[in-house]
């Protein structure tokens, strides 16, 4: 089963990931992450992508579509796959499409996570991190059990991202709504696109998932 999750930044498709991770064997593909392995692996792709990303540059579609390529070709994307954060805009999606065709496979759903603007910038404003064990917690819908002290390792320091701001997040939700959500209508008119609601407690928007994969 192969799958991406759509949806603005702080729609908690991280979150979903890990779950469908755990239930399904499947394999979360973030291109951010596998960025970062292919330059610290100094294979020739990774040279490439390091070349331009320190000339300042977006690494180019191509690079990323061979990228992804090369990882599910991996014994243990063998289950199926979880993309979030690609494709972002409808040629990457075609790419994609052509790669996944190449070797033979398919998308078996594209899952939409709806959520509110306004209801984003608070979820992301509020949220901070163990500096110890990264574990996530949000200032007013997840607190520690006992303040100052994390749940999962003890630790009592915190930090923020730095670009957890009310400005910059949406700044974000912007660029979002400009080049990802068109790519809405293109696996709609494919008839692989499923939305959920988003805003609802963690639980129910993981059911609503696996309504949504076992309607595929």
């Amino acid at each position: 089963m192969n799958v991406i999750l759509l949806g603005p930044p702080g729609a908690g498709k991280g979150t979903q990931a890990k779950r469908l991770e755990e239930k399904h064997r499947l394999i979360q593909l973030s291109t951010g992450d596998m960025l970062r392995a292919a330059v610290a692996s100094g294979s020739d792709l990774g040279k490439k992508a390091k070349e331009i990303m320190d000339a300042g540059n977006l690494v180019p579609d191509d690079l990323m579509i061979a990228m992804i390529s090369d990882r599910i070709d991996q014994p243990d994307c063998a289950n199926g796959f979880i993309l979030d954060g690609f494709p972002r805009t409808t040629p990457q999606a075609e790419a994609l499409d052509r790669m996944l065709e190449e070797k033979g496979l398919k998308l078996h759903s594209v899952i939409e996570m709806k959520v509110q603007d306004e209801i984003l910038v608070d979820r992301i404003t509020g949220r901070y991190t163990c500096a110890s064990c990264g574990a996530g917690y949000h200032e007013r819908f997840q607190q520690p059990k006992v303040e100052g002290v994390c749940d999962v390792c003890g630790g009592t320091e915190f930090k923020r991202r730095s670009d957890d701001n009310a400005e910059t997040v949406r700044s974000r939700l912007a660029a979002y709504h400009a080049q990802t959500a068109p790519i809405l209508p293109y696996y709609a008119e494919k008839g692989v696109l499923k939305a959920i609601d988003g805003m609802t407690e963690i639980d129910r928007v993981t059911e609503q998932i696996e309504d949504a994969l076992g309607a595929a």
